[in-house]
């Protein structure tokens, strides 16, 4: 398991030792000390970062199944981190490749990381490794900013509006420790997200109804949500990587859902409605 002291891995690797023994299980983090936790179980620590190609060979080594956690840097050429990975994972003789994509994954993607995530696939399917590609859905705790500050507004202003699988993260780590206790059930894309996908106009409506105040939904120019960004104080780089994104809701890259989530996990998984009601807290 990569990324193993980030939030999303950690969190599959604290459901995967529900399946397994500490013993069939090692993960390969950047910076050893962060994995102390995981030492202290009885799974094995190693050092690997992507960034240091030399270094993942034998943190891959003997790996029945590799979980690849993508760049989550926007600055890195994520494509070519990936590249070293699974040139790593072909080097140490892995089984199987994992790694987490994106349900929007496609090479048109007017945001980048679905861009990244589609280039990585052709990498695995180029490898000839089996593998899986866990395509989840937004992370619904990115709503904290994406959706703007509306409980101070009382609106939800984006530059585009589209319908978003607003899918949480701790129910994807948990989809994925279930992946990899299937032993390759799942193989090539497969996509987990929630079971439905509402469009910012009606995320205004659900805030409306957690909030018991009104909050309307604007949308703006994207010239005038950039000016904006940037008089706040936003980096101009991260601005434009934003304004990707909802290009790519408007034009429906995130608008898909599968019941594949709930039946991996036997239960409902969250939604955006749960995920706006954190953040009226």
């Amino acid at each position: 398991m990569t990324g193993a002291t980030g939030a999303l891995n950690g969190a599959t690797v604290d459901h995967l030792l529900e399946h397994l023994p500490a013993s069939e299980v090692a993960v390969a983090v950047r910076d050893t000390a962060k994995a102390e936790r995981f030492a202290q179980r009885g799974v094995e620590v190693r050092h690997g970062d992507y960034a240091d190609p030399g270094s993942l060979p034998a943190a891959f080594a003997g790996a029945d199944q590799l979980l690849l956690v993508s760049s989550n840097d926007p600055t890195a050429n994520a494509i070519s981190l990936h590249h070293a990975a699974v040139d790593a994972a072909l080097t140490a003789g892995v089984k199987r490749i994992l790694y987490t994509s994106h349900q929007a994954a496609a090479p048109d993607n007017p945001f980048l990381p679905g861009r990244n995530h589609f280039a990585t696939e052709q990498l695995l399917a180029a490898s000839g490794i089996p593998w899986t590609s866990l395509r989840n859905g937004f992370y619904a705790h990115s709503l904290q900013w994406l959706a703007g500050p509306w409980r101070e507004t009382g609106v939800i202003a984006t530059p585009g509006d589209g319908p978003v699988s607003w899918t949480a993260r701790e129910d994807a780590a948990e989809a994925a420790a279930a992946i990899l206790a299937s032993d390759g059930a799942y193989g090539g894309p497969t996509t987990i997200t929630a079971p439905a996908a509402p469009t910012f106009a009606e995320l205004a409506e659900i805030a409306s109804e957690l909030s018991g105040r009104t909050v309307r939904y604007q949308q703006m120019d994207e010239q005038d949500w950039i000016a904006a960004q940037l008089a706040a104080g936003r980096p101009e780089h991260m601005t434009h990587f934003l304004l990707g994104f909802y290009q790519a809701a408007q034009a429906g890259y995130f608008a898909g859902v599968d019941p594949l989530l709930g039946e991996l996990l036997g239960r409902q998984p969250r939604n955006a409605r749960n995920a706006l009601a954190a953040t009226t807290r």
